[in-house]
């Protein structure tokens, strides 16, 4: 359908603070629209603009391909195998509250395991919320059985053990605040999980989500690679978000990841950033790149002071479950996480949010993708802003 444009709708481009309107074929573009965009600065262009397409190539494949190049004829690698994801046999989710809860019906409908068990001190909670997930089975034909419990004992035999216990921010409170109250309940659900899941993956969801990621790795004494804090596929998410509401296109158009902590010292990556494929400098000024960077930072202490009491659910469920998915193998390519970093990025003994490769073991490698000097300054600034509230040397 053909639609006119006029001077309005080259205005509000500019007030959403893009540099470019997409003229697709049949569109009529007023004399005054023209007038408009030339003294706005804005670019006409022809439309529609196509997504960069990217060759997606696995390992396997890749790796023929660098010893073929080597060889005097160029051999066309064998075509990859449909890559199956792997189905845990028990996930565990100590916190049945807005992001547990939310977390089990996810991985409920996708099937995932064979087991969910949920488990939250709070009378019945648990128990409830998994009853509900198994009466929505006889609708959406899921095979995993979900159990409810109080009891951090039916941790044991869970292959990923998901952690969002923990008291929720109230307005005005920031998540550094939750220090000293929710590190007890870390330690409490780390012993259970040294003791009774010895050879599971931990993903922390709890907030303050860096500090405590230290505190799960302190208490259970498992290597990094095997806890994990889910932050930055969080955030990663919000700046997404941000970046395609102010270019308006679909949050599919755009890449983008988020770096350092869950908090006040996050670190959006605008160089690595794309809409369409194209860098952000080609829809967005840099004033409005600077306010979805903003907006990514504060993304979460926006949705506390709307709910007055408690914090975000649906987004932290969606972002436990996209980790989880790199784990078992339904999704390929680096994933930004929380991790202790071991010389990546010029920074040690210290949990931040870097891009990373994980795998049935959890973390198989940190990627250290090219950083521009703010941005590397800014990841370094967050490091050292965790090393000193949890007290490390």
């Amino acid at each position: 359908m053909s639609r006119v444009i006029g001077s309005e709708h080259i205005e509000d481009a500019r007030q959403r603070g893009r540099i470019v309107f997409e003229v697709l074929e049949g569109d009529i573009v007023t004399a005054l629209a023209r007038e408009t965009a030339a003294r706005l600065g804005i670019k006409l262009v022809d439309g529609p603009l196509e997504v960069v397409a990217h060759e997606r190539t696995d390992g396997g494949t890749a790796l023929r391909r660098g010893l073929y190049r080597r060889g005097p004829k160029w051999i066309t690698p064998r075509a990859s195998k449909t890559r199956h994801a792997r189905r845990f046999r028990k996930i565990a989710l100590v916190g049945a509250g807005g992001v547990g809860g939310n977390i089990a019906h996810l991985a409920a409908n996708r099937d995932m395991a064979d087991e969910i068990a949920l488990i939250d001190i709070a009378p019945g909670m648990a128990a409830a919320t998994a009853l509900d997930l198994n009466h929505a089975s006889g609708i959406t034909g899921t095979k995993a059985r979900c159990t409810g419990s109080q009891d951090l004992a039916d941790v044991s035999g869970a292959e990923v053990i998901v952690v969002t216990a923990g008291r929720a921010r109230t307005p005005g409170m920031s998540r550094a605040d939750l220090i000293e109250t929710n590190k007890r309940v870390i330690h409490a659900t780390a012993e259970a999980i040294r003791t009774q899941a010895p050879d599971a993956i931990v993903i922390v969801v709890t907030n303050p989500l860096d500090e405590m990621t230290v505190e799960m790795l302190r208490a259970t004494g498992f290597p990094r690679e095997r806890v994990l804090g889910m932050a930055g596929t969080l955030d990663s998410a919000r700046f997404r978000n941000a970046l395609a509401l102010a270019a308006g296109v679909t949050p599919a158009d755009v890449t983008a990841m988020t770096l350092g902590s869950h908090g006040d010292e996050m670190a959006p990556i605008p160089s690595h950033a794309r809409i369409k494929g194209r860098p952000l400098d080609v829809f967005l000024s840099q004033d409005t790149i600077e306010a979805c960077v903003k907006d990514a930072i504060t993304g979460g202490g926006q949705v506390v002071a709307l709910k007055k009491s408690g914090s975000a659910t649906i987004a932290p469920a969606h972002s436990s479950v996209e980790v989880m998915d790199h784990i078992r193998g339904a999704k390929v390519g680096a994933v930004p996480v929380s991790v202790m970093l071991e010389g990546e990025f010029g920074v040690s003994g210290v949990v931040l949010g870097v891009p990373a490769h994980l795998g049935a073991s959890g973390l198989i490698e940190v990627d250290q993708i090219r950083l521009t000097s703010d941005e590397t300054a800014a990841l370094h600034a967050a490091a050292e802003a965790i090393r000193a509230r949890v007290g490390l040397a």
